[in-house]
């Protein structure tokens, strides 16, 4: 289910989504991010920015924009501090003089083996760390932002990173990074977290969802299609793992090796930190263990056979 799809709207351009929801699109194109960021305009009169993107005075200028005589900028909301999602959070921040919300700062709801992992020196992998973010208003698992015409709820599901929310507006649901149709999520240690990142799918699971909105990529029309296949997609990588570690133990560089056959040697590196996210799960559960101690390094056994 990796889906082949028709998206590629113009940068900047404004695009009604349904009745008081827009979307424009970011300028920055790459293999993580797709044709770019989506920023969502939520509202008619106050309006909820989501996610506004990286600093790009073209991207600002195009949310600026989007607001029109009468309307204005009441929340901003970032779901993630990846670098595409909020280093323009508070440049628009000073121009709207809105405040900006957020689960917390870039270390927010990390996990304690994630923790471990960077206190070890584990650098961080992929699509890059808003350090300096520091949002103004904290947001919990649950509560309720609102103006007069949209009301978002707000869903903590760390995995993807540790500070991640997805937003509810009725029975669409802002999922950003952590559920996209044109790829499957990155899950890259110590940012990500793959327990954490299963437990978040099944949260959503829960939900009869008419339409995800992500942060990259089309509208998902089918998300509890999507969510299943998502979950199945890890099983299904967490067994082929499990039926090499059958033969012996093996370094996370040897597993990836050996399951991303037809993988470019320059990718194998992202292979290599996706593979070290379900051990690390693996160890959580108690199915493998690491020797010597919990580390990129380490050589993995299944636990029965130690």
């Amino acid at each position: 289910m990796q889906v082949q799809d028709d998206f590629n709207p113009l940068p900047g351009v404004v695009e009604e989504l349904e009745p008081g929801l827009r979307r424009i699109l970011a300028p920055n194109p790459s293999p993580m991010t797709y044709r770019g960021t989506n920023t969502y305009l939520v509202g008619t009169q106050k309006l909820a920015i989501i996610d506004p993107g990286p600093e790009d005075p073209r991207h600002m200028q195009a949310i600026l924009d989007a607001v029109a005589p009468g309307q204005e900028v009441s929340h901003i909301i970032v779901t993630h501090s990846h670098l595409d999602h909020s280093p323009l959070a508070r440049p628009l921040s000073q121009q709207c003089n809105a405040p900006v919300y957020a689960f917390g700062p870039s270390d927010a709801g990390r996990s304690r083996v994630m923790q471990e992992l960077i206190e070890q020196g584990m650098q961080g992998g992929g699509e890059g760390i808003d350090t300096s973010f520091a949002p103004d208003i904290l947001l919990k698992d649950g509560e309720i932002l609102e103006q007069h015409d949209w009301q978002l709820e707000v869903i903590h599901t760390p995995g993807h990173l540790g500070n991640h929310i997805a937003l509810a507006l009725g029975d669409a649901c802002f999922t950003a990074d952590h559920i996209m149709g044109w790829a499957s999520s990155l899950v890259s240690p110590p940012d990500g977290d793959l327990t954490d990142f299963m437990a978040s799918c099944e949260k959503l699971k829960t939900r009869n969802w008419r339409v995800f909105y992500p942060g990259h990529g089309a509208p998902v029309d089918q998300p509890a299609a999507r969510l299943d296949w998502l979950i199945a997609h890890r099983k299904g990588r967490e067994a082929e793992i499990l039926a090499e570690l059958e033969k012996g133990p093996a370094t996370t560089a040897q597993l990836a090796r050996d399951i991303y056959t037809e993988t470019p040697e320059a990718l194998l590196p992202a292979a290599e930190r996706n593979v070290f996210a379900h051990l690390l799960d693996l160890s959580n559960r108690a199915l493998v263990k690491a020797q010597p101690p919990l580390s990129q390094q380490s050589s993995f056994a299944l636990h029965k056979a130690l």
